[in-house]
C-alpha cells in the first residue's frame, strides 16, 4: 500500500488508502519516464553522491506537501505521526530490525552520526569514560563523520585512532589485518576503546568492508560500542542489522533506496539500555519520549521525504526480484562497465568485484598527472563542463607502508587518479562509453593536470586580492 494520501484526502487527516493491485512489471519505457526529469544531455554515472528519485515517488511526496499546506493542523494532529510510523515499519522490515520501535528516521547519516557522537561526548563529560579512552575509525571514514568525531568526541577527551587501509584493496583479509593492528594500537597500555566507527561501504574510495567480521572482532576485543555508517548500503547490498550485530546502524534512503532527499534511518536494538539515552541534537517538545519520537518532530519543517518510504518500496516491487534484484543487476552491470573502462585505459579496478556493491573504482591513465585533490576536482569539472559526464574522481595519495609502490598502468605510469562509477536502473551503456571516450581523448591529446593548475603569478594575485 502506498504511503501517500489520495488527492482528495479529507481535512480530518484520514490517509487510509485502498489496497493496491499487484504491481505490473516495469518496462524500459516506464523507467525512462520515471527519470525523465534527469538532464538527458549529461552522462550521469554518479548515483552514489545524491541518489535518484522516480517521478511516481516525487508525485507522492507532492501529495503529502499539499496535504500539509491545505490544512496544517489536521496534518500535524492526524496524519504526520501515523505516516512516519508506517515508514519506520517499512524500514524495519527491509533491514531485519526487531520492529519499528528500533528505527528512527533522520535527515541523513551525518545526523545519525551526530546523535551517536553526542552521546559519547556526554559519557566523557559526565565521567563515565576516562580522558584518553579511545575511539577507532577507518582512515576513509566519510569526512563529515570524521569531523563529528573530532567536534564531539575528541573535544570531550577521547584519543582517536585511524585504521590505515591499503588502496587498491587486494582482499577483505587485508582490511581485517589492518583493523586488528589498529585496534591493538588503540588498546595499548590498557586503554579502553569506547567506540568503533566502521563504514559498511566507504564513500571515496568506494570499498565494501567486511563489516560483520569487524564487528565480531570488536566484540571479542572488548570494544564498548560499534557504530556502522552504512550511508551507501541500503539498496546496494543486503542489510540484516541483527546479523551484523552493531549497536548503531545508519543508512541513507535517498541514495540507493529511491527516496527523495533527505531521509535516513538509525537503528538501535530496543533491548539495549542505551536506546533510552540517545537524543536528537535538535531538542523539541518530544524530548525524552524516545529517539524515534524525538526525530519524528524537530519543529515545523517539510517531513514529506520521510513519508514516502512505502511509495519507494512500491516502485522497487515493480522490478524482478524487488530491491534485491535491482542491487544484483546493478552490481553485475557496474563491474561490467568498470572492466570495460579499465581495459580501454590500460588500468584496473580498485578492489575485487566481491568488495564492490553498485559502485566501483577504476584507475585512470597515469599520464593525466593527478597529483592532488585539487587536480581531481579540476578534472571532474572538465569532464562535466566540456564532455557532459558527471563522475567523482579520487586522488590516491596514501600508502599503508612507505615501501608500498603505487600501482602502474599498462604504459608504466603511476595510477594516482580513480573514477568512482555507479550503476542504477536508469543508466545505459552509452553513458559509460562517453566517459571512456572523454578520458581517452584527454590522454591522446597529451593533457596533463599541470595545464589546469594556477600559475605562481595567479596564486600571488589571489593572495593579494584576499588581503
Amino acid at each position: 500500500m502506498a504511503s501517500a494520501p489520495p488527492d482528495d484526502a479529507a481535512e480530518n487527516g484520514d490517509v487510509t488508502s485502498p489496497a493496491k493491485p499487484r504491481p505490473t512489471p516495469i518496462t524500459a519505457v516506464e523507467i525512462l519516464a520515471e527519470f525523465a526529469h534527469h538532464d538527458r544531455a549529461v552522462a550521469r554515472v554518479n548515483n552514489g553522491t545524491f541518489g535518484c528519485c522516480p517521478a511516481s515517488v516525487l508525485a507522492a511526496r507532492a501529495r503529502w506537501q499539499r496535504l500539509f499546506l491545505s490544512q496544517p493542523d489536521a496534518f500535524y494532529f492526524h496524519s504526520l505521526q501515523p505516516g512516519l510510523a508506517r515508514s519506520r515499519a517499512a524500514v524495519a522490515a527491509a533491514v531485519g530490525a526487531g520492529d519499528a520501535s528500533e528505527v528512527s528516521l533522520v535527515d541523513n547519516a551525518t545526523t545519525a552520526a551526530a546523535i551517536v557522537m553526542q552521546h559519547v561526548a556526554w559519557s566523557f563529560a559526565e565521567g563515565a569514560f576516562a580522558r584518553g579512552d579511545a575511539v577507532i575509525m577507518l582512515h576513509y571514514t566519510y569526512s563529515s563523520v570524521k569531523k563529528s568525531i573530532h567536534a564531539y568526541v575528541a573535544r570531550a577527551g577521547a584519543s582517536v585512532v585511524e585504521v590505515p587501509l591499503p588502496f587498491p584493496v587486494p582482499s577483505a583479509a587485508a582490511v581485517v589485518a589492518e583493523f586488528r593492528a589498529a585496534l591493538a594500537l588503540a588498546k595499548a597500555g590498557g586503554r579502553r576503546v569506547r567506540l568503533a566507527v566502521i563504514d559498511h561501504i566507504t564513500s571515496m574510495p568506494s570499498v565494501l568492508i567486511p563489516v560483520k567480521e569487524l564487528v565480531a572482532i570488536c566484540r571479542d576485543e572488548g570494544v564498548d560500542k560499534v557504530f556502522v555508517d552504512g550511508a551507501h548500503a541500503i539498496g546496494q547490498v543486503p542489510i540484516d542489522v541483527r546479523d551484523i550485530g552493531a549497536d548503531f546502524y545508519t543508512s541513507n534512503l535517498h541514495k540507493w533506496f529511491f527516496c527523495p532527499s533527505a531521509v535516513a534511518f538509525l537503528h538501535i536494538r530496543k533491548d539495549d539500555p542505551i536506546a533510552s539515552q540517545l537524543h536528537h541534537p535538535v531538542v523539541s517538545s518530544e524530548y525524552g519520549n524516545g529517539l524515534p519520537m524525538e526525530s519524528a518532530w524537530i519543529g515545523v519543517r517539510d517531513y514529506s521525504a520521510q513519508l514516502v518510504v512505502l511509495d519507494a518500496v512500491d516502485f522497487m516491487s515493480r522490478f524482478e526480484g524487488g530491491i534485491e534484484g535491482i542491487s544484483r543487476r546493478n552490481h553485475e552491470k557496474v563491474i561490467e562497465m568498470g572492466m570495460m573502462l579499465a581495459e580501454a585505459w590500460g588500468t584496473f579496478l580498485g578492489s575485487p568485484p566481491e568488495m564492490c556493491g553498485s559502485m566501483v573504482m577504476v584507475g585512470m591513465p597515469g599520464c593525466l598527472g593527478i597529483e592532488s585533490d585539487d587536480d581531481a576536482m579540476r578534472v571532474r569539472d572538465m569532464l562535466r563542463n566540456d564532455f557532459k559526464v558527471e563522475v567523482p574522481i579520487f586522488h590516491n595519495a596514501r600508502k599503508v607502508e612507505e615501501a608500498q609502490e603505487i600501482v602502474k598502468d599498462a604504459n608504466g605510469d603511476q595510477v594516482t587518479g580513480y573514477v568512482r562509477i555507479s550503476h542504477q536502473v536508469y543508466n545505459v551503456r552509452e553513458e559509460y562509453e562517453a566517459l571512456r571516450d572523454a578520458v581517452n581523448k584527454l590522454a591522446l591529446d597529451g593533457f596533463s593536470c599541470s595545464k589546469l593548475r594556477p600559475s605562481e603569478k595567479e596564486i600571488q594575485r589571489d593572495v593579494l586580492d584576499f588581503h
